[in-house]
């Protein structure tokens, strides 16, 4: 696993660690690789099998969620309108 040195605003890193902290995220690096991911699925770039199969266990890690499938649903479709618009 490669790394980086980043330099932050003071509030950007205590923002960083709180969402840490209240997202049971392991490090700061953890957090930091799951936003990038996010990025780059929201970008539409393919992940490899390895990416996807940490999303997955990540995500069975996380617990049962609160939200119906019609929010789901509702949420996805909110989505995808975005994107379109954006790229109107």
């Amino acid at each position: 696993m490669a790394s980086i040195t980043i330099s932050l605003p003071d509030a950007a890193k205590d923002w960083i660690d709180e969402q840490v902290r209240s997202s049971g995220y392991a490090s700061a690096a953890e957090y930091v690789n799951e936003l990038v991911t996010q990025e780059r699925v929201r970008q539409g770039e393919e992940l490899s099998l390895e990416e996807v199969r940490h999303l997955i266990k990540a995500s069975k890690a996380s617990g049962i969620g609160t939200r119906s499938m019609d929010e789901l649903f509702a949420e996805a479709e909110r989505l995808v309108e975005a994107k379109k618009a954006r790229r109107a």
